[in-house]
């Protein structure tokens, strides 16, 4: 049989929620009396049969009769009716069924019970055909009913002209003077990819979906992400994302081809999985001889080809080659595209007949293709071809040099991923050919330091890092100094984005040691710049100053005007002027225009950064987005998006529209960013997880933790941070939010300075400690207060020497200043028995350089200070500025805290008592009460509702009289019994 084999796995449904629904409501129509039939269509293991099967089981447990049958290829020879005499032996073997079938002699008949249910005599076959109708309607009328047909496509044609009829004239048909139809559905599936142009069922098909009650579903491949959630939920042991990326990439949407990649992993690597290549070949092995020749050349040639070339390489004459692509385009093998070219339908396929290739037959087309691309009409861009098909007809000069052409192409249209693919390649080949073989032009060396360049454009850092330690690996004794120096200070640049500092300033200093500053030279003046930076990491500032200010005097002398550039932006802050300040801003500027003069991208987009960044430290947001759009243009046109600086400037400007309060805008933008988002470019999601955060996310901490996985990158074990120890003060857990402002510090904490973010870290875990105290102070545990302030008070010294020591050690700018201000007024909760409310004005105004969300939370604890001094209207209106911040912020958590403490303080009027007897309390003695069924004091609920103790006590006496109660405890036990307070939630276990 040609069905596509079970695998072993256990496949969960994935995806398919639009169609799943599309289904259901078929079923709901007719359960109502609407009768109608859906023609599922789709590729071969696209899910056909796992999407009918859960919409089965869910018509079943709605109380719907399933009833299925499967249609069988048995060739030319077919059973007639297969399908329905499947399903009348499901009824007659339910006895639920046997009044029902009684009364039907066509199931006997069917069965094999009577007369040759396959006669041809017409009265016979429409007696049999209203036979089955009346027998489904009398079923639909005891129960409603889904009759599924599984792969149609190999119906005999009894079954089809059955179902015609049944479609056409039979259970879809509603009943004269408008009473209700037949509570029947029934779903057919068939294979899209199966119908060729004279397959049988083609016509009934067109038939079919003209009729008033039929309609088509197709379903079309997964996208991408449901093939990646199905590829992981096959496997308890987690597979590398470079694998569920590679199966997702050949799997092409199809979720059985999906499972059986999945399932060849432990399997050696290569090629397609024995199982799977069976179901693919099918198809192939009925075409005929000259169509399969054509299909193998073509799977040469890889998964597109052009006419032409396909013509010259198969060596057919014109009119039989347009015959043999007319006959694999029918099967759907093939399928013509623009431009005169032919595709492989699938991947898969094209790799299942490529791997039935002979070894000598393959080589031999390789080889031919290679030739056909070298000729006459060679063309650059055909260079990756060349080099693919002279490597694998063995010829291995070609190979090397084609794979150079290649990579020098790639280089020239700004594609750094492939320029590194095409690198590697070479390098791979080099060993293999001869010495006099190869192209003229660089040595290894040199092509594995051009491959560790290409790595940082494509932000492959540790890959660039493991390339320059093979470049260094492979330096001989006698080795020339300046390519040594080269292949040090390279290395010293490439550890210092990975954050290997120390080792960078190792490396750069022995650049610098190999070759003499006199006379100077271009090498000695780039080592030096590299120098300066791994100084200025680690801390020598003293040592970076003397050496840039040498090495700029020969970048002038030498005319290096990029490395002059390079220089001039290490200088800025060097020399005392930062980057946040006027006079730093105008050398930035000068280095920008040099580095763009000198065409070298990488030192301008250095310079278009700090020039960013500097807005943003000195407060001026507005002017941060400007440079920051333009770094991120200019990275784009020269291929660089993945290279470090753009990714930092992705970040900063999700940042400034976070911090600005376009929430929206930041989740649009890092939609619009995530294909263009490497795999290491994580950080850039951290402004998405601080809004979803924010309007209450339960999934961000997960998504947050999933950053800390895989090599070390800063920024990103910055958000994470950032992300989680926020999480943890909001959901009040004061010792979690410790614990990650603390790991993270340490984490974070290069060559012995705490980062700036320490000052934001130390703030949140300050703030979750306060409410802490709060409660501990309110419940009389002075132990507890005692250790909790000792913590608060190493984190206010946190905050308050992470705030003076900045960038370059000096303070921070205006962001850190609004943090401090918060930090110093969440000391003042946690030092004084109550909030400070000048503590909080100093905190709201020192946020108005612009972070919207900071402002308003820290206008929430400027109102709960106010109240709390029984400053009441001063509270009302800063609760309802905080109301109109967090609406337009969609700031779900920030309201529901909001709408907390209104309720608490009677900021505004509160819900009518509800329950018998409620309407003797006031509201503010339903709150007194609620807080009196939890057993706290007077004190403590005065704390609560902001009010004293003296008037909490006359409520308590209040309620007492009203309930006719002599205690506290029998007023909690009559307000229980009269519903006006809600029992207690009991955990399960």
């Amino acid at each position: 049989m040609g069905g596509v084999p079970q695998t072993s796995l256990t496949s969960p449904l994935v995806g398919r929620e639009d169609e799943l629904a599309r289904l259901t409501g078929v079923l709901e129509r007719a359960r109502a009396g609407e009768a109608r039939a859906v023609l599922v269509a789709g590729d071969a293991g696209v899910g056909k049969t796992r999407t009918l099967d859960e919409v089965a089981g869910r018509a079943a447990a709605a109380g719907t009769t399933v009833l299925t049958g499967h249609c069988v290829d048995l060739g030319d020879v077919g059973l007639p009716y297969l399908p329905f005499t499947e399903i009348l032996g499901l009824l007659a073997a339910d006895e639920r069924f046997a009044s029902v079938l009684a009364g039907h002699p066509v199931a006997d008949r069917l069965l094999g019970g009577g007369p040759d249910a396959g006669t041809d005599a017409a009265p016979s076959r429409l007696r049999l055909f209203e036979g089955v109708a009346a027998l489904l309607t009398d079923l639909a009328d005891v129960a409603p009913l889904l009759l599924v047909l599984e792969d149609l496509h190999w119906a005999d044609q009894s079954s089809r002209d059955l179902l015609r009829f049944l479609l056409g004239r039979g259970v879809l048909q509603r009943p004269a003077g408008g009473a209700p139809g037949h509570r029947l559905a029934l779903f057919a599936s068939y294979r899209a990819d199966d119908l060729h142009r004279r397959h049988p069922l083609r016509p009934l098909l067109a038939e079919l979906v003209r009729l008033p009650g039929v309609e088509r579903l197709e379903l079309r491949p997964l996208p991408d992400a449901d093939v990646a959630r199905l590829v992981r939920s096959l496997r308890e042991r987690r597979l590398p994302e470079t694998t569920v990326r590679r199966i997702v990439e050949r799997a092409e949407g199809n979720a059985f081809y999906a499972e059986e990649l999945v399932a060849a992993t432990d399997a050696p690597a290569g090629g397609v999985p024995s199982g799977l290549a069976d179901v693919l070949l099918i198809r192939f092995e009925q075409l005929s001889e000259t169509a399969q020749q054509v299909l193998r050349t073509a799977a040469v040639a890889g998964r597109r080809v052009g006419h032409g070339l396909l013509r010259d390489a198969v060596g057919l004459p014109e009119e039989e080659l347009e015959s043999a692509l007319r006959e694999a385009v029918e099967r759907q093998l093939l399928v013509s595209g623009d431009g005169d070219t032919y595709s492989f339908r699938h991947a898969l396929a094209r790799e299942a007949v490529y791997a039935d290739l002979l070894p000598g037959e393959r080589a031999r087309l390789h080889g031919a293709f290679a030739r056909l691309l070298a000729g006459p009409e060679r063309r650059s861009d055909h260079a990756a071809e060349r080099a693919h098909h002279y490597r694998e007809s063995h010829d291995l000069p070609e190979a090397l040099a084609a794979s150079l052409e290649a990579a020098d192409h790639a280089q020239r249209i700004g594609a750094p991923a492939e320029e590194l693919r095409h690198v590697e390649a070479a390098l791979d080949l080099w060993t293999a050919v001869d010495a006099a073989a190869r192209p003229a032009g660089p040595d290894a060396v040199t092509l594995t330091l051009r491959a560790s360049a290409a790595a940082v454009h494509a932000g492959e850092l540790h890959r660039a890092v493991s390339l320059t330690r093979s470049a260094l690996a492979g330096l001989g004794q006698d080795a020339d100094l300046e390519l040594a120096a080269r292949v040090r200070y390279t290395l010293a640049g490439n550890l210092l984005s990975v954050d290997n500092l120390e080792s960078a300033y190792a490396y750069s200093s022995e650049a610098l040691g190999l070759i003499p500053a006199e006379p100077p030279s271009s090498t000695w003046v780039w080592a030096a710049a590299t120098h300066v930076t791994a100084a200025r990491q680690v801390g020598e500032n003293e040592t970076a100053l003397g050496v840039a200010r040498r090495a700029l005097r020969a970048a002038e002398e030498l005319e290096v005007t990029d490395a002059r550039a390079d220089l001039l932006i290490s200088l800025t802050s060097l020399e005392g002027h930062s980057r946040a300040t006027p006079e730093g801003r105008e050398r930035l500027l000068e280095a920008r225009e040099l580095a763009r003069r000198a065409g070298n991208a990488p030192v301008e987009l250095r310079a278009l950064f700090n020039l960013a960044i500097g807005c943003f430290e000195s407060g001026d947001l507005e002017e941060c987005l400007p440079w920051a759009s333009e770094g991120l243009d200019r990275a784009r046109r020269s291929g660089l998006l993945s290279s470090p600086y753009p990714r930092e400037m992705r970040y900063l400007r999700l940042l400034v529209q976070y911090t600005l309060g376009h929430w929206d805008e930041v989740l649009r933008e890092s939609a619009e960013d995530s294909g263009e988002r490497s795999a290491v470019d994580g950080h850039a999601l951290g402004p998405g997880l601080y809004v979803a955060l924010a309007r209450g996310d339960a999934g961000v901490a997960d998504r947050a933790r999933a950053l800390l996985r895989g090599p070390f990158d800063w920024m990103a074990r910055m958000v994470a941070g950032v992300v989680l120890t926020d999480a943890a003060a909001l959901r009040g857990d004061a010792e979690d939010a410790v614990r990650w402002m603390r790991s993270s510090v340490e984490t974070l904490t290069e060559a012995g300075t705490r980062p700036t973010v320490t000052l934001r870290l130390a703030t949140l875990a300050l703030s979750a400690v306060a409410d802490t105290v709060t409660e501990l102070r309110r419940a009389g545990d002075d132990a507890g207060v005692a250790r909790w302030s000792d913590t608060a008070a190493e984190l206010l010294a946190d905050a308050r020497w992470s705030a003076g020591h900045g960038y370059d050690d000096v303070p921070q700018g205006p962001e850190g200043q609004a943090w401090l201000a918060r930090a110093e007024a969440e000391w003042s909760r946690v030092a004084g028995a109550a909030p400070d409310p000048a503590a909080w004005e100093k905190a709201v105004a020192a946020f108005t350089y612009g972070d919207a969300y900071e402002r308003a939370r820290c206008r929430l604890r400027l109102a709960e200070a106010l109240l709390a001094a029984d400053r009441r209207e001063e509270a009302a209106a800063e609760a309802d500025t905080v109301r109109r911040e967090a609406d337009r912020l969609g700031a779900t958590v920030l309201r529901e805290r909001l709408d907390d403490l209104a309720r608490r303080g009677r900021l505004t009027g509160g819900p009518a008592a509800a329950g018998t007897g409620g309407a003797a309390l006031t509201a503010r003695e339903q709150d007194v009460l609620r807080l009196l069924a939890l057993g706290h004091s007077n004190r403590r609920i005065g704390e609560e509702l902001y009010i004293s103790a003296k008037t909490a006590s006359v409520h308590v006496s209040n309620i007492l009289a009203k309930l006719n109660a002599a205690s506290r405890t029998e007023a909690v036990a009559v307000a229980h019994r009269q519903g006006l307070v809600a029992p207690e939630p009991t955990s399960s276990h």
